[in-house]
Formats: structure tokens, sequence, C-alpha cells
């Protein structure tokens, strides 16, 4: 998976976990449903959960993600992502240093890192960051604090790393297009698939617009 050409396959549509108030049969039956429509990657974004209760969740959906052939990514917590032997892990800007973390994580794992500006897209690069999660590219629901990213500065960032950038924040069917030329390789969407009444066709309708966004 860790090769350029899987990884950037694999970041093509990147779910977000949005759970709200689902039970556990629910939640996994969602995923399964928008694994079916075609998501190509999720992470699990549970941070109030115990970690214990993260590492059982994480290890019943990391054989359902591999039958799809979906990496499984962990939000911030590095202990339960190695302990559920998970795809890898995504983390902001405040979550740590990547270079410490990419030791404890090994070569053979995922570390992705939120970024909102050149500067600390370079930096995520060179320290050892795999991929780029760049947003919010448009006003988000699902993260209250996520501070706004211009189609510019976006576009900018692709132009100045090598990995591959992941654009996240707001992203629908109806605006995805807007993105069109920027250089990204893939979108991250939660409320998008998660909140929508079927995840099968929602992952459906945005892995066929996605198509003519990537260049």
């Amino acid at each position: 998976m860790k090769s350029s050409d899987n990884l950037k396959k694999a970041l093509e549509l990147y779910g977000i976990s949005d759970r709200k108030t689902l039970d556990l049969t629910e939640f996994i039956d969602q995923t399964e449903q928008a694994l079916k429509g075609g998501l190509t990657c999720f992470q699990l974004r549970e941070k109030k959960l115990p970690n214990f209760e993260l590492v059982m969740l994480a290890s019943l959906l990391k054989p359902l993600c591999d039958s799809y052939n979906c990496p499984l990514i962990i939000n911030d917590n590095i202990a339960a992502a190695i302990m559920c032997d998970a795809g890898g892990v995504h983390i902001g800007q405040e979550d740590g240093d990547i270079k410490q973390i990419r030791s404890q994580l090994g070569d053979d794992k995922i570390l992705g890192v939120s970024a909102q500006t050149v500067e600390q897209a370079k930096a995520a690069e060179a320290a050892g960051a795999d991929y780029l999660g760049v947003g919010a590219v448009f006003a988000t629901t699902t993260k209250e604090d996520a501070a706004n990213v211009s189609l510019d500065e976006l576009q900018a960032i692709c132009d100045n790393v090598s990995i591959p950038v992941v654009a996240i924040g707001g992203i629908t069917k109806d605006n995805l297009s807007m993105l069109a030329g920027s250089g990204i390789d893939g979108i991250a969407v939660s409320s998008a698939i998660f909140l929508a009444a079927d995840p099968q066709i929602a992952a459906e309708e945005l892995k066929n617009k996605i198509k003519e966004v990537i260049i």
C-alpha cells in the first residue's frame, strides 16, 4: 500500500467516520455500505471514546476494511493504531512530533498530517508524512474549529510537495467540481457519505464525480 501509485489510489475517496448516535451494529453496517459504494480509505475519528473501546471498535472494522482493500486510518491515537494493526494514523498540527510518530509507526504504516499552509505542508513532508489532509476548503459543520484554506492556497500546497494531497472540509457532490485543476489526489468527506440517506449511493456518486477532478 505504501508505494506511491497504490497510496494515491487509496486516497481518492477518503471517508471519515461520523458515528453520532448510531449503535455499533448500525455503524458497522453504515461503514460497509460506504465501502460497497467505493470508499478507498476510511478514518476512524472517535476522539471521545476511551482507548480500550477505540481499540475494540477498530479491531472490528479492520477485517471489514481489509476485505475491501481499504486502509483503516486511526485519528490521532498512535497506540490504538499499533494495537489493532491499523493501516496508519492521521494527526493534526498539534498532535505531536511528526518524526517521532513516524518512528513509532514504522515505515510500513501510512502517516497523514493535516496542513493549512505551504510551510506546514513542506515541513510535514520533510518530517516523514505520507500524505496531507488540507482544509477546510469549504465551510463544514463536522469540525467546527477547522480553519479555512483558500483554493489558491490548496493549489500552492499541491505545487510545493511531492506527496499526495487530500482536500477536506464541506465537500459535496455539488461543489466538488470547484476543486478541478487544484492538483489534489483525493477528497476526504464525512457528512456527504455518513449522513446521507444511503451511504452506498452517496459514495458511488462521489467516486464517479472525483474522476472529473483528479488528473
